[in-house]
């Protein structure tokens, strides 16, 4: 391979590179046979283990609306005793067999507005969670956008570690013609060995680092890295400046939605424990027969039906206290929502800096690669008329190979910052990305379970 096929070669592998940022990036296959980033990401919206037990987490966080809700519901008790009596008077004993049955129902007509409270605090839960969730999506579509991104850096990286070698060794090649004939030193000989030995443990390297990156796809995404198409741009979802990204941020990122909430169901905590201290109010009613009663009866039936008043005077001052720590966890959810929010500002501000960085990392790259590929070219020019030496034109070539990964580096970092951008401000979701998957409801389970009396299978049948 000559020295022009061979940078011809590298160039065309950082070429591919860098046609990730505009979405061309297709590796010898066509559009039909690639696998799309906005594939691979509905893959793991659907498949991620991390996101559905996060889904799973909230359907179990919605059973507590109605666990809350049943403090509105009458409580139905039914019970039943059999047994023999002894009764003795004067040394006679006499016994008979006993039964009986008993159907019990206490309603509830007050409790210090402890239901509405607390059915408040676990809706407010629920919202708190169903945030979470969001984050939680959030969180695994920018790790799976970051796999498949790394996967295709490291097979370009890869490639040119591959064409690399191939260079030295037509170097190694060359260095021992030109020993033979005479018009070389075994000096020219051992540093393209060298060099040839140092290129083949860097490609071992990067070999090792894509198998890497293939194992982390597969772990967030669900199935093997196949050939990919980097359909990677997400310029239409991101800002276009700071002053854009913060206000995004702070209407739809959902981890100071979630702080809010929290805000909101610590608020009806204390309304809940504070409704200790207030009258309880219930209605008490039960029917029940009893067989063989007594010696002179054979059966008996009883009914009955109470209103009954409980007003707490003192408990000892342990709801007073449970007052008063609650009212300071309201305290701490609302400092923490301030601390979400510089929290969020701060992550915004730094992924603005970071893909502000890259574009301009890029310009830079590609400015360096292509002054390094004229200055190898006229080296390799140079040594052919005995004006260089062997050791100039491999110390050009790597100083080309170092150039053409920072700029693989760099467009890998730009697109990775767009999508840490995105999620920054909270729109790196399957709406907003368009992807062709089936949405996950959060509030179908929720309107499933809520108003449920009775029943001890999911709504989905276990």
């Amino acid at each position: 391979m000559s020295g022009r096929s061979t940078l011809k070669a590298v160039a065309i592998t950082v070429g591919l590179m860098a046609s990730v940022s505009s979405g061309s990036l297709t590796g010898g296959m066509s559009a039909a046979q690639a696998e799309t980033i906005r594939e691979s990401l509905a893959l793991a919206y659907s498949n991620n283990p991390t996101l559905n037990a996060a889904r799973a987490q909230l359907r179990g966080v919605d059973e507590n609306v109605p666990q809350a809700l049943s403090g509105w519901r009458p409580t139905i008790t039914a019970s039943g005793s059999a047994g023999r009596l002894a009764n003795g008077t004067d040394g006679n004993i006499d016994y008979r067999n006993n039964a009986s049955i008993s159907l019990t129902i206490s309603q509830t007509l007050f409790r210090g507005f402890r239901t509405i409270n607390s059915t408040r605090q676990a809706e407010a839960v629920v919202r708190a969670q169903r945030e979470s969730l969001s984050s939680t999506e959030q969180d695994t579509l920018l790790s799976a956008a970051t796999a498949y991104v790394d996967v295709i850096r490291d097979t370009a990286l890869v490639s040119l570690q591959r064409s690399d070698l191939a260079f030295l060794q037509e170097q190694v090649r060359a260095a021992r013609d030109r020993f033979d004939v005479g018009e070389g030193t075994r000096t020219d000989v051992s540093q393209a060995e060298a060099r040839a030995a140092e290129a083949r443990a860097s490609l071992n390297t990067a070999l090792a680092n894509l198998n890497t990156s293939r194992a982390i796809y597969r772990q967030v995404i669900g199935i093997e890295a196949r050939s990919l198409s980097a359909d990677t741009s997400i310029n239409r979802v991101v800002p276009k400046s700071l002053d854009q990204a913060m206000q995004l941020s702070e209407t739809h990122q959902p981890l100071i939605r979630q702080a809010q909430h929290l805000v909101d169901a610590a608020l009806f905590n204390i309304k809940a424990i504070e409704g200790e201290l207030l009258p309880t109010v219930t209605l008490d009613g039960s029917i029940s027969r009893t067989w063989n009663p007594s010696a002179f009866a054979d059966e008996s039936d009883n009914a009955q039906i109470f209103g009954n008043v409980s007003i707490p005077i003192y408990q000892g001052g342990g709801v007073s206290s449970r007052v008063r720590q609650a009212k300071e966890e309201l305290g701490q959810t609302r400092l923490q929502l301030d601390v979400t929010r510089d929290q969020v500002r701060a992550n915004v501000i730094s992924a603005w800096g970071v893909y502000q960085a890259a574009e301009a990392s890029i310009v830079a790259a590609q400015a360096a690669v292509e002054a390094q590929q004229l200055a190898l070219e006229g080296v390799i020019e140079e040594q052919r008329v005995g004006q260089r030496t062997t050791l100039d034109v491999l110390d050009a070539q790597r100083e080309l190979v170092t150039q053409q990964s920072n700029l693989v580096t760099a467009q890998r970092n730009r697109i990775i910052g767009g999508y840490q951008l995105v999620s920054a401000i909270g729109r790196l979701d399957a709406d907003s990305l368009g992807l062709n998957v089936a949405r996950y409801n959060p509030k179908q389970h929720y309107k499933a379970v809520r108003d449920q009396w009775i029943g001890l299978r999911t709504p989905d049948g276990r």
